[in-house]
This record gives C-alpha cells, structure tokens and sequence, in this order.
C-alpha cells in the first residue's frame, strides 16, 4: 500500500470516562528503589492504577534533607496525571512526614489534588497498628539515632506505649533498599518485645513488606510495615477488596469498613 492509502476510520471512537476504575498517585523520593515495586505488587490490578512523579531529595538523611523536600509536594503531585482527578495520592516517605507533618504534608497536596485523599506513612501505619489492636509496641528502623528520636515521639504522643525501638544506624536511604529480606527478618527477631502486641517497621525502602508474613511467623505478633500500611489505607480508601493475603493486617480480621 501507498501511505496516500491511509484511510479514516468511518466512525469516532467511544471514550470510557476513565481507563481504570480507580487511580493511586504516588510521590516518591527521587532515590527510592522499593515503593513502586510494592505499590505494582499490592495495589495495581484491572480495576486500581498506580500512577508515580518523583521528588528531589539528596542523602544523607537529616532533618534539614527530610524537610527541604516540603516546598516540591504541590508541584510533584500535579504532575500526577494532570489536571485530572485521583482518589488517593500517597506521599512516600516515613521520616520525612514525622519532621514536615502529617497536616502539612496533607495540605501541600490537597493544593494540587483537592478532591484526592491523602496518605502519609506514619499515619497509615498508626491507623494499622490500632485495626490490628496493638497498644504496645516494638519499633524497628533502618535510620541512624538522630532520625529515630522523633519517630519515637510521633508514636508516643499518639498513645502508644513502645517496648524497644531499634535503629540500624544508615543514613543513605539507597542502602535501606539494599538491606537483604533476610536479614530484614533477623533485625525484626531481635527487635521484638516480648511484651508487645506488634511490630512496626519503618521506611519506604525497605524491602519489609515482602518478608512481613515470614517475620509475623517468627514473632508470633502482627507486623506493620510502612509500605504495607500505605497499600492497604489506599486499598481501603478505594473500596477494594485487601487480597491476597499479606500478613496479619491483609487478612479479613482487619478488613475495616470504614476508611483510614
């Protein structure tokens, strides 16, 4: 055929009003190795699209890095598809929503995306920490002393009592990602609590959710990770059912009507 030969179709295609049901942003450090990754094997279906922009965020991980990252949020989550409605935009970063704020980070969006709810990590994981009746807790990290001080605060000034907290001590959020599954579940063995009703461990890049069913078996307790918390408050904020079953928090114990 001659390309002169190219031929309009004879009628105008029919548009669905979305391609998916239903649409999961995600602002994501431009470092980070692990969120996609879970958000692909926990959230994306047929009926649930995830949809990520990143960030800029330059290591170590401090205080004064974790917050510079504040002014970026309005801008990174309008890139999310624009000028298009999401459902959730998750904001994926643990340490940095404890030292900007769960609110503000909230607020920064909600500038971009108004209609969109918003999940932060440390709030998903305190709301999974309560559907899973925890009150006592054992916290484990992969960040260095400085950063931990303030986790500990955020947990403790909403109600809970922590048992032990460990810290690994790194302060480049690329060797987080790198920490091996199994030596994620020797780090969570030790830092358990015999007393506590769960374990919670901290940071997006860490490959933890992948390993939360294998350490729940070693422990006995439920464990909250901070990517497992942000996949099912995004789940749970679609209406979508939390399948396949993924530790403590995924089973149908925990399946809350209401939203996180």
């Amino acid at each position: 055929m001659k390309a002169s030969e190219i031929k309009l179709a004879s009628r105008a295609a029919r548009l669905d009003k979305r391609p998916l049901l239903k649409r999961v942003g995600l602002i994501i450090l431009a470092t980070d190795h692990t969120t996609e990754v879970d958000f692909q094997r926990i959230v994306a279906s047929d009926t649930i699209g995830v949809y990520s922009t990143r960030i800029p965020y330059a290591n170590p991980t401090t205080p004064d890095n974790l917050r510079a990252m504040q002014p970026s949020l309005t801008a990174a989550a309008a890139l999310i598809l624009p000028d298009e409605e999401l459902d959730v935009v998750m904001y994926s970063c643990t340490s940095a929503s404890v030292v900007i704020g769960d609110d503000q980070v909230k607020a920064a969006i909600k500038l971009a995306k108004p209609s969109a709810a918003v999940v932060t990590p440390t709030a998903a994981s305190a709301a999974a920490l309560k559907a899973v009746q925890a009150k006592r807790i054992s916290i484990l990290t992969p960040y260095t002393v400085e950063i931990s001080r303030p986790m500990a605060t955020y947990f403790l000034d909403i109600g809970f009592d922590i048992d032990r907290f460990t810290c690994i001590g790194l302060s480049d959020d690329r060797e987080m990602a790198r920490i091996s599954p199994a030596d994620i579940v020797a780090f969570a063995r030790e830092a358990m609590g015999p007393e506590s009703d769960a374990l919670f461990i901290s940071c997006t890049a860490v490959r933890a959710a992948c390993v939360a069913a294998d350490i729940e078996q070693a422990i006995g307790k439920p464990v909250v990770t901070s990517n497992l918390a942000t996949a099912w408050a995004c789940l749970r904020l679609c209406n979508v059912e939390l399948s396949p079953p993924r530790g403590h928090l995924f089973t149908p114990s925990y399946r809350l009507p209401s939203k996180a």
